[in-house]
């Protein structure tokens, strides 16, 4: 029993014996993934009818013995690519050439017409579009004639459309009740069909229209024949408007009493053949200032014997005039110009540099040319030799001016001003500099640098000094901070101005040498009217300016730095390697500063100097990684908001809340930035993640509540956080600022200068 019982309990084994059988009715239905019915009844004109003989069975699938004919174009599958239609046929279009004749009714001089159109059959979704050229003054609406669609085809078979396989040369379409006559198509479309299989009969040709014909014999017969003279000058006209040659020429009036070499300037206008000359008039020539030469005209070439009176040059000859001129007046031209005038004018061709021209008597020669002038000789002549005609004599040596030296009185620059005129004035400053380098706001454009004197004295030995130098006007002042104790009383030791270089002539006729911002950086060494300073230290807004700056301060060009230590060390990096590594007992890969300046004085043996070294080392700088503020996040958010402006909160918080289904205030990080994007939240996609990022609690979940709270600008306004540049200590003594280097990074260092190694 118990045995029967286990038996029973036991589930039969999959094996041929205890397989279940299916029954034969749901074998058709096995594997199938659609099973939903074909719509047969529908309506038409508003009456409900069967419309369902092409309609396929369950799932898609033919009825037996149904066969749904095909409304588009089937192409042989496995042929190409698997993309669909309008992917690979996208912008493929099959063009005919056809005709049509057309029936003219009530017309004497026709009975029918031939039409000339194109057919245009578009493969991504058989749509066809017959569009006529237009003929001008035909006087009928052409243009596009069936716009672009699927076109059915004529009955009783007007429940499909035409296809690729209905096309072929010398074959009659026709498109609702309008037989059109394939006669050619073009190249792409023959190979097209060449490739479906298609035999292609041979081209046929456009028969001519009888009207057409005898239109243009009539136009033809109309025509003379001998055709008048043609004088287009409108095309010259459009191709070289404002198209100006420009040649420099002298004329030579020394031959005449009480005259002179004459400089002019010749202006060809391209667009009419016509020359305007323009004197050059010098100063203090004695000359009436004329503004014109000659007026604007075409320069003959040849004086004139006579003058000509009105209308005896003219562009053509009449001969005979019937009528009165004008309306119903007729005339006769002469095409060989019998009797007129023939007279050369200078063309472009006739002036080139070297040439004389002859300007109603007068010789000119074109000694030079501009720019534009030559790239049209260039071109157009192939003119490579512009080498301008010298027909001035060399001037003579000019006298140098020599100023006295400098007599002690005042300063150089006063001294120099008196040398100038009769009415010594002020030297002028530059004002520009000045207003560039001034201070502005929280910028001091002020370089103050920490000094000691360099002297034997050990009293001297512990003063310290404040050295600052103007941007603005390049003047120095130095100030002695009060020390207590000390026995020195402290204040101002030099008087703001410029300080000239040390070793210079007193009284000399050339400007002496001051001292300039470059000069002035850590560990130089300055002569400041014979007190002899090192600076030992500088402010942050020194450091920052010149890094800035660098191309005006080699000694914060941290690329040149890193160069010219390149060069140094080069020669033993295993070496340099050890050293640091041995000041570096904890295996940090950072030492404090005074220990990497240190070992960089030793490695570089002196060849760098003191702000160099301080250059590399704030480049190479351990910098703490700072904690930003969600409330400086909020602000900076709240102010984009504001500007786009987004105010669709209430719609935010409630995608939140749809979302969240347990209703614990919390969503998942990736779904939270999902929504945010969806609601095209206008912050930059750095900033989103901050935000995000201060909102996370447990389990990577975003508190939705606080988020939109804290993003609604409109009922939580966050007040603007400001940030400051560098602040200006007027009263700094010369202390350690806060931002100062404290640890340096070598790694980093060691890895630009060798490369990644082992």
């Amino acid at each position: 029993m118990e045995k029967a019982k286990a038996a029973a309990l036991t589930p039969p084994a999959c094996n041929r014996r205890n397989r279940p059988q299916v029954s034969p009715c749901l074998l058709p239905i096995l594997g199938k993934e659609k099973f939903h019915k074909s719509q047969h009844f529908g309506y038409s004109n508003d009456v409900s009818m069967l419309l369902g003989e092409d309609k396929p069975g369950i799932g898609g699938e033919l009825l037996p013995g149904q066969k749904i004919k095909s409304k588009f174009s089937v192409f042989p599958r496995g042929v190409g690519s698997d993309a669909p239609s309008w992917v690979a046929f996208d912008k493929q279009v099959l063009s005919f050439e056809a005709y049509f004749e057309e029936e003219v009714h009530q017309r004497r001089e026709e009975v029918y017409r031939i039409r000339h159109c194109k057919i245009y059959f578009y493969l991504e979704d058989d749509t066809i579009q017959v569009v006529e050229p237009e003929i001008k003054n035909s006087g009928i609406p052409q243009g596009t004639i069936i716009r672009r669609h699927r076109i059915p085809l004529p009955p009783p078979n007007d429940d499909q459309f035409y296809t690729v396989d209905h096309f072929n040369i010398n074959k009659d379409i026709v498109f609702y009740s309008r037989i059109f006559k394939i006669v050619n198509c073009d190249e792409f479309t023959r190979n097209f069909l060449r490739k479906l299989g298609v035999r292609i009969n041979p081209p046929g040709s456009i028969p001519s229209d009888p009207y057409s014909t005898t239109r243009k014999q009539i136009e033809d017969n109309m025509k003379p024949l001998r055709p008048y003279e043609r004088m287009d000058t409108l095309k010259q006209f459009l191709d070289h408007d404002r198209h100006v040659l420009r040649f420099y020429c002298l004329w030579d009036d020394t031959i005449s009493p009480f005259g002179d070499s004459r400089e002019l300037i010749l202006h060809y206008f391209l667009a009419d053949d016509t020359v305007e000359i323009i004197e050059v008039i010098p100063p203090n020539s004695g000359r009436d200032s004329v503004p014109v030469f000659l007026h604007r005209g075409k320069l003959p070439k040849q004086i004139p014997t006579r003058m000509y009176n009105p209308g005896e040059i003219t562009s053509r000859t009449v001969l005979n005039v019937f009528g009165p001129m004008g309306h119903g007046g007729r005339y006769i031209l002469d095409n060989l110009k019998t009797g007129s005038v023939h007279q050369e004018f200078y063309k472009d061709s006739d002036l080139t540099i070297g040439a004389a021209i002859s300007v109603w008597g007068r010789n000119m020669i074109l000694y030079d040319c501009d720019e534009f002038t030559k790239n049209h000789y260039r071109t157009k002549y192939g003119i490579e030799d512009f080498t301008p005609v010298q027909y001035k004599t060399p001037q003579m040596l000019k006298i140098e001016k020599k100023i006295p030296p400098y007599n002690g009185f005042g300063s150089e620059e006063d001294s120099l001003c008196s040398c100038l005129g009769l009415l010594p004035k002020p030297p002028q400053r530059d004002f520009k500099k000045f207003m560039e380098k001034d201070r502005n706001g929280l910028d001091s454009n002020v370089l103050r640098f920490v000094a000691k004197l360099i002297t034997e004295n050990p009293i001297d030995k512990e003063r310290t000094f404040i050295i600052s130098y103007f941007l603005s006007d390049d003047t120095i002042a130095v100030f002695e901070p009060l020390q207590r104790n000390s026995g020195i009383i402290g204040g101002k030791f030099l008087e703001r101005c410029r300080v000239k270089k040390p070793g210079q002539e007193l009284f000399k006729t050339e400007m002496s040498e001051y001292f300039k911002a470059k000069d002035l950086f850590v560990g130089a060494r300055v002569n400041f009217n014979g007190h002899k300073f090192v600076l030992i230290d500088a402010d942050e807004y020194v450091f920052r300016y010149m890094e800035k700056n660098a191309y005006e301060f080699p000694m914060a060009d941290i690329a040149s730095i890193m160069s010219k230590l390149r060069n140094i060390v080069e020669s033993s990096p295993r070496e340099i390697k050890q050293h640091f590594v041995a000041n570096d007992p904890r295996n940090s890969n950072e030492m404090t500063y005074e220990a990497f300046r240190n070992v960089m004085v030793e490695i570089c043996d002196r060849k760098l100097t003191e702000h160099e070294i301080m250059t590399v080392g704030r480049h190479y700088s351990a910098q703490e990684k700072l904690e930003v503020d969600l409330g400086l996040l909020t602000a900076v958010a709240q102010e984009h908001l504001k500007k786009k402006p987004f105010e669709n909160f209430s719609k935010l918080y409630d995608a939140f809340v749809y979302n969240d289904r347990e209703r614990k205030g919390l969503l998942p990080l990736q779904e939270t930035r999902t929504i945010c994007k969806a609601f095209k939240i206008p912050l930059p996609d750095d900033l989103l993640n901050l935000i995000l990022e201060k909102h996370k609690e447990s389990d990577d979940q975003i508190n939705y509540v606080k988020l939109v709270s804290g993003l609604n600008w409109r009922e939580n306004p966050n007040p603007a956080w400001q940030t400051t540049p560098i602040k200006f200590d007027a009263d700094w003594s010369g202390q350690m600022t806060s931002s100062a280097v404290k640890t340096v990074n070598y790694l980093l260092l060691l890895k630009d200068l060798f490369g990644v190694q082992e």
